[in-house]
């Protein structure tokens, strides 16, 4: 009877036979099953099927339910969220071939990893590229490496293979168990003299690390789960998956606090963060998170953009993403924080400076084509044609007949913009200056605050404002304009954010200037902050 579940919904010609009494049903398998076996029985049957190596699609199709709770029923019976049912592969080699170490803010793994005991079933956990260049950069041979959200091992594993004491720490016991399992390798290593060290593994709470002395960690490398978007166990107290997005931030508070205690000072702490969308507005998960760590007392000693490899972007989902205007989520957020060698205020960053000046000019569309538009949150384009490239695909997605728009330009002209009373753009662009420095990062924010408070005035009803701007280095660190200018024009009730867009050059020409030795990565990213005007604002 279970072979047959094997099968996929083509070849069973929508025929299906219950695999309890084995009469042939039409589309309601998953109906008969519960309405006549039970609930426990339908629930077995699916697990039956997915063990069996059945696709999700064609048991969401044959069962009648969908991903979400396909991933409920495995958790429940697991205890854990993973996407294969089945034990780790025999090790074929014990490193990544041919690996690089990133140079650049912009990751992007094609391929997630499958050396050692690497494997992509526990949902969610992250590339084993991602800890791998953490720890290679920011720690040494025999370094303290701490991973409270272990998941599925994946950070223990590296740790292990580089020479690195790892403390492992997770508050779901099966993924403890999952992270045993994948530990239990013996591995010679790497380098000449370099000594393996077996991580401690242990069920522990993010929030209390109070067994962990007072800078005693020199690094944390960590993915915590994201609110609410994937839930990692189905009853395990104190899962931070399970909370809405509010009491996530406030939780990640505590992890925050107990990450910079912990941690030596110079230290770094590595955090994987993402956005999620809701109503086709995103939702600054990730920018919200970077704010908790720095009022924790951390500085930013890197900002990283992960791409996101498994994003459809033609056919169906190209056609839906122009259709109904939203953008499918393409990057993560990876900041690299560190505890300041002396407590330093958060002000450190910038001094004073000139007030930033800026001008107006009215641009035309001119027939720009919509043909090809970007459809994801990650626009990868010519480095020669950038600018050009930005402004089709945002006058392709944002206007939707010909029309004029009002593009602001820092420059040394003036300070007001010239807008005339009787016109209302759909549209503002907001450039970034060609040129700024430490002394005018302040002024330049309240320039951008000063412009989408007087656009507001006169912008089409729901009209978009969109600031292009990019993170800058001051005395080696990074001061994180996007998120800075997101929390100045949040707060004004007459917008909200609709989507956060990646602008990054398609050529690795850039990450070939940057010398292997160098402490810093070079910052090749740029944000498109795309604001809406709200209903009833005009």
């Amino acid at each position: 009877m279970v072979s047959e579940m094997r099968n996929t919904a083509a070849q069973l010609d929508h025929r299906r036979k219950c695999p309890v009494c084995g009469v042939a049903i039409g589309e309601n398998l998953g109906d008969h099953i519960r309405g006549v076996h039970g609930e426990e029985v339908f629930r077995n049957a699916v697990l039956k099927a997915k063990e069996g190596g059945m696709p999700d699609p064609d048991i969401g199709t044959i069962f009648g339910i969908t991903f979400k709770q396909l991933e409920e029923i495995i958790t429940d019976a697991y205890g854990i969220n993973i996407s294969v049912l089945k034990k780790p592969k025999r090790v074929k080699y014990w490193g990544p071939r041919k690996f690089r170490e990133e140079t650049t803010t912009v990751w992007s793994f094609k391929q997630r990893g499958d050396w050692a005991t690497h494997d992509g079933r526990y949902r969610g956990n992250w590339s084993p590229y991602i800890p791998r260049n953490v720890i290679i950069k920011y720690s040494r041979p025999g370094d303290v490496v701490l991973d409270y959200f272990v998941g599925g091992g994946t950070t223990a594993v590296e740790a292990k293979l580089l020479g690195r004491r790892c403390i492992a720490r997770d508050i779901n016991p099966a993924a403890i168990g999952l992270t045993r399992e994948n530990l239990n390798f013996d591995s010679k290593p790497l380098l000449e003299n370099l000594r393996v060290y077996e991580p401690e593994v242990s069920v522990g709470d993010a929030r209390d690390l109070s067994d962990i002395p007072d800078g005693s960690v020199d690094l944390i490398c960590a993915h915590p789960p994201y609110a609410g978007i994937i839930n990692y166990s189905s009853k395990v107290e104190g899962d931070l998956s399970k909370l809405k997005i509010e009491d996530f931030l406030f939780e990640m508070g505590k992890v925050a606090r107990e990450s910079y205690r912990v941690l030596r000072p110079g230290g770094k702490c590595a955090i994987l963060i993402g956005d999620t969308r809701k109503h086709k507005q995103v939702v600054p998960i990730g920018f919200r998170t970077i704010r908790v760590f720095l009022d924790a007392g951390f500085v930013l000693k890197e900002l990283v953009i992960k791409r996101q490899h498994n994003c459809k972007t033609t056919g169906f989902w190209y056609e839906r993403s122009v259709k109904y205007n939203f953008l499918l989520l393409a990057h993560e957020y990876l900041p690299i924080f560190e505890k300041p060698e002396q407590e330093k205020l958060g002000a450190h960053y910038c001094s004073e400076g000139d007030v930033t000046s800026y001008k107006s000019n009215v641009r035309k569309m001119n027939g720009e084509s919509r043909e090809n538009l970007e459809t994801t949150t990650v626009w990868i384009l010519p480095q020669d044609k950038m600018d050009e490239e930005i402004k089709r695909n945002l006058i392709g997605r944002l206007l939707i007949s010909d029309s004029h728009y009002l593009e602001i330009i820092f420059d040394d002209v003036n300070e007001k913009i010239d807008a005339k009373t009787n016109f209302s753009p759909p549209l503002v662009y907001v450039s970034f200056p060609k040129k700024l420095g430490q002394e005018g990062v302040n002024s330049y924010l309240r320039a951008v605050k000063k412009i989408a408070v007087e656009a507001s005035t006169f912008l089409a009803a729901e009209g978009f404002l969109v600031i292009d701007t990019r993170d800058i280095r001051i005395n080696g660190l990074v001061f994180p304009m996007g998120v800075t200018i997101l929390e100045q024009i949040s707060p004004l009730s007459e917008f909200e954010i609709k989507e956060i867009v990646i602008v990054t050059p398609d050529s690795r020409e850039n990450s070939l200037k940057t010398s292997m030795g160098n402490q810093n990565l070079e910052i090749v990213h740029r944000y498109l902050l795309i604001f809406t005007l709200k209903m009833g604002k005009r």
